[in-house]
């Protein structure tokens, strides 16, 4: 998050992204995984393997896809003053529990923690994402750079 009066265009992933990062793991069951994004207030997260390596996405988009795909999930009342988005409103006993890996998005857009904020905007308009994971050398993530982060950034700049 932008801490400091640095120009937003000079700043890296390292300094914009999210340090707190949700992981889901690839053989948690669909199920499981729709109730970490809900409890965890968040609309996608990193899939990891058995050594932590980043190898896919989990986001909205693809629970959307799952109920495109001529599936029958539930929709359930959502009860909170809070907008709730049409995959929040599934009900998630009616997902299958198929593990995560089956659907979610494989070959995310990663990069590591130097990389440049304007690149990381072109990368995200390029591929319509709405976030990318920044990872180690050994592909595990280490932070998350949202679209959300981009507008803290701008609104916090002086």
């Amino acid at each position: 998050m932008l801490t400091s009066a640095k120009s937003l265009s000079a700043m890296t992933a390292r300094e914009l992204m999210s340090h707190e990062v949700i992981a889901v793991p690839q053989h948690m069951s669909l199920q499981g995984a729709a109730r970490l994004l809900a409890e965890s207030q968040i609309s996608g997260a990193p899939v990891i393997d058995e050594e932590g390596r980043c190898v896919g996405v989990l986001s909205s988009n693809d629970f959307l896809r799952w109920a495109r795909g001529n599936h029958h999930a539930e929709k359930v009342q959502c009860e909170s003053v809070t907008v709730c988005s049409d995959w929040q409103m599934l009900d998630v006993e009616s997902l299958p529990e198929d593990e995560v890996r089956t659907y979610m998005t494989p070959d995310p857009v990663t990069v590591g923690p130097e990389t440049s904020v304007l690149d990381l905007a072109r990368m995200m308009l390029d591929a319509h994402i709405h976030r990318v994971i920044v990872v180690d050398k050994e592909r595990r993530p280490i932070g998350i750079v949202a679209s959300t982060d981009f507008v803290a950034a701008v609104a916090y700049s002086k």
